[in-house]
């Protein structure tokens, strides 16, 4: 006889694609949150396979989703199915899942057109199913701390949001993102872009003009290495967003403008760079996504942080495993998804706008 008080069977998640979202975000964090268990992995690459099997002793491996859509309605059927395939596949494979009424998170873009998402997302609607895509860029510890500076109103009215997503990768590194072909989603501007949108458009609200310049660069590069986004927000603030694989000299990660005062910010979160590392949420009870001190950014007004303006302000530690909790919550609850497919139909717009914008030299109004 079961206790009352038994915690309720984990949910099992299918995760298609093991490569580098796969691997390193999502196998770690599912594996990490309470109530989810990784049930399958899906890949047709004899390496990551044996790669997944040794990260994931207990997993399932399956060659093709064709094993999921066959468990569907049965009482093998994942709980959850997580895409985390190249680019191209999200949108036939959240199709599938969706049809099949399996809940499904996406990783981002989750399509390449906002029109493809609001399809998705009314499908998802159609068949009440749970649909969410994976923007753990929201969970970063930078974004969090300027977060909890809004509202607390250190800033006064923001005027101006800059943010750069920016590396130094002057060689090549090959594979579908890289990829110049159209049904391959590739570039820059869809892949970090994504990210800084999607903080921006969370931050200070929709976006009703974007001006963008997107730039190849490197040598035999086929797509954007070196974009800059412009929007202007229905409220006023001005967004400048910086992605690049060019940047010699990094800048500032966030600086933030104020009535009353700004915020600079230096660094990548480190959540990604733990998980590449193999760390783990939660492992020996060690504290995630802290930050040391010297990395803080500075609040203040007058003079620039390098010359020791300003005062620290402690960075809110990154927390990506609040992605899935929220997601498992919501599956026990039927509440709102973490992040929503009309929220992705949104920041695609703006990467549409921008995408126009750069080809015919003009401001596209949204």
């Amino acid at each position: 006889m079961t206790s009352m008080n038994a915690s309720p069977a984990p949910l099992r998640v299918a995760l298609v694609g093991y490569g580098l979202a796969g691997s390193v975000f999502h196998a770690p964090l599912v594996s990490a949150t309470e109530g989810l268990t990784l049930d399958t992995v899906v890949t047709s690459d004899p390496g990551r396979q044996a790669q997944a099997r040794a990260a994931h002793p207990d997993v399932r491996v399956a060659a093709s989703t064709d094993e999921l859509w066959a468990r569907a309605g049965g009482g093998d059927a994942p709980d959850l199915v997580v895409v985390a395939s190249p680019n191209k596949t999200h949108v036939p494979l959240a199709t599938a899942a969706l049809t099949a009424g399996i809940p499904v998170v996406v990783d981002k873009p989750l399509a390449a057109t906002a029109a493809e998402a609001r399809t998705l997302a009314a499908l998802a609607e159609r068949t009440g199913t749970f649909l969410s895509v994976f923007q753990n860029r929201r969970w970063d510890n930078d974004f969090l701390t300027l977060r909890r500076l809004l509202a607390s109103g250190e800033l006064g009215d923001v005027q101006r949001f800059e943010s750069r997503f920016e590396r130094w990768r002057p060689q090549l590194k090959g594979g579908w993102r890289e990829s110049g072909a159209p049904e391959e989603i590739g570039g820059l501007l869809y892949d970090l872009g994504s990210h800084v949108v999607d903080q921006a458009l969370v931050l200070f609200g929709p976006a009703v003009r974007v001006y963008a310049e997107t730039d190849v660069r490197r040598p035999d590069a086929q797509t954007d290495d070196d974009t800059f986004i412009a929007l202007t927000h229905a409220g006023g603030v001005r967004s400048h967003l910086y992605v690049s694989a060019t940047t010699a000299q990094l800048g500032p990660r966030f600086r933030v403008l104020g009535s009353r005062a700004g915020f600079v910010k230096y660094g990548l979160d480190p959540q990604e760079a733990a998980l590449r590392e193999g760390l783990r949420p939660g492992a020996d009870g060690q504290p995630w996504g802290e930050e040391p001190e010297h990395l803080w950014g500075r609040l203040g007004s007058g003079e620039s942080p390098l010359t020791g303006g300003g005062i620290p302000v402690r960075t809110v530690p990154g927390d990506y495993p609040a992605y899935y909790a929220a997601v498992e919550a919501a599956l026990r609850t039927g509440g709102p998804a973490p992040v929503t497919a009309d929220e992705a139909a949104h920041c695609l717009a703006v990467l549409e706008a921008a995408r126009t914008s750069s080809r015919d030299g003009v401001t596209v109004t949204l």
